[in-house]
């Protein structure tokens, strides 16, 4: 197979603004993703539009806000939104499949490696997968937040050529456009920044951009697996064929990384760290640039109760999280050892390896 293209569009896309599905866009999307299609690329949607679609089905005069109320309109939409799909793929002879994914499902390696043989098989037979967050039983703790990182940790784990997340703006720009016209379009990023991520907006921004912060959080995802991503306007006929080109109407976020193994994805993405430790500056060095394991002599500060095999989140003495890794220690054990050398841990504690995480379970976020 060619390579495989993740396509991600939102509720705002496919459903009118009173509710219900909008059949004419879904439509030009199919119609989209079906020239990809028959190009030879592999091509898994990832949509969302189930409350919007069901809301006004089952009764409800707006969208509903109560947890039980969006997951009862989920429930009623998904159904919805599979068929109009289906209907128009029919259409191009192509068949749809749906998967419907929550965290528990990527936090657990064992369900995420089910799923990715699940999707691949498909691919194999040029179907279509069609991902969305399964809102009937997801709840605030577990939800993903958006489908913008779904499709992010999709692309990842199908070790995709291209993300393509497709937004009502032309792309990321220095100021929101719809409040100063002098604002300029970034058309291409080579590493997402804090500040890349501060003109994208936010909690207490005044420029944010119609949801942009948590498309340019996903494209952060994608490019740190390898995934290069697009986020932009597809609108008219042919240019979600531009946007997979590289001239589309929207930015490019370059990567010169290279996909992760499941196992490394599993550990930097959708892992549940149970405790954070911090690291001096000798530390962070020997883990960001010389690929080193982390031992106790560079241990400054913990927090949380962990045990061995646990997941835990490193961070250097600004509060920045720079990776995450399985720990081989105790969270009283590393308490115990924060600072010291190697012959005075091994006279302290009795531990079966010296490493507090070692190097080969560890994964780098900064």
């Amino acid at each position: 197979m060619s390579d495989i293209i993740v396509v991600k569009i939102g509720s705002s896309s496919i459903t009118s603004e009173e509710g219900g599905l909008n059949r004419e866009r879904i439509a030009f999307f199919t119609e989209e993703l079906a020239s990809l299609h028959a190009q030879g690329h592999g091509v898994v949607l990832v949509t969302s539009g189930a409350v919007a679609a069901g809301f006004r089905q089952i009764g409800y005069l707006s969208r509903p806000k109560a947890l039980h109320e969006k997951q009862a309109a989920a429930a009623v939409g998904q159904a919805l939104l599979m068929q109009a799909y289906q209907d128009e793929f029919n259409r191009f002879g192509m068949v749809a499949a749906q998967i419907l994914l929550t965290r528990t499902d990527f936090s657990n390696r064992k369900r995420i490696n089910n799923a990715l043989m699940t999707m691949e098989e498909l691919l194999r037979l040029r179907t279509i997968p069609i991902i969305n967050e399964n809102d009937t039983v997801s709840t605030g703790e577990l939800k993903f937040g958006d489908n913008d990182n779904l499709s992010a940790l999709v692309a990842n784990m199908i070790k995709a050529e291209q993300l393509i997340i497709i937004t009502d703006m032309d792309g990321l720009y220095t100021e929101d456009p719809r409040k100063n016209p002098n604002a300029v379009k970034i058309d291409r990023v080579n590493q997402i920044s804090e500040d890349i991520l501060k003109i994208a907006g936010g909690a207490g921004s005044a420029v944010g951009t119609g949801g942009m912060r948590s498309k340019i959080e996903a494209a952060r995802t994608a490019t740190r697996g390898g995934i290069r991503t697009f986020v932009g306007k597809v609108q008219d006929k042919g240019e979600l064929n531009d946007a997979a080109a590289g001239h589309g109407r929207g930015t490019y976020f370059d990567t010169s990384m290279h996909s992760l193994p499941v196992k490394k994805q599993w550990l930097g993405f959708h892992s549940m760290p149970q405790g954070h430790i911090t690291v001096d500056a000798g530390a962070e060095k020997a883990l960001l640039a010389n690929g080193r394991s982390l031992l106790p002599v560079g241990v400054v500060h913990i927090e949380g109760d962990f045990h061995p095999g646990d997941v835990v989140e490193v961070r250097n003495q600004q509060g920045i999280t720079i990776g995450r890794g399985v720990v081989n220690y105790e969270a009283w054990q590393v308490q115990a050892v924060a600072g010291l050398n190697t012959d005075e841990v091994r006279r302290r504690i009795d531990v079966h390896r010296m490493e507090i995480i070692h190097r080969d379970e560890w994964i780098s976020l900064r």
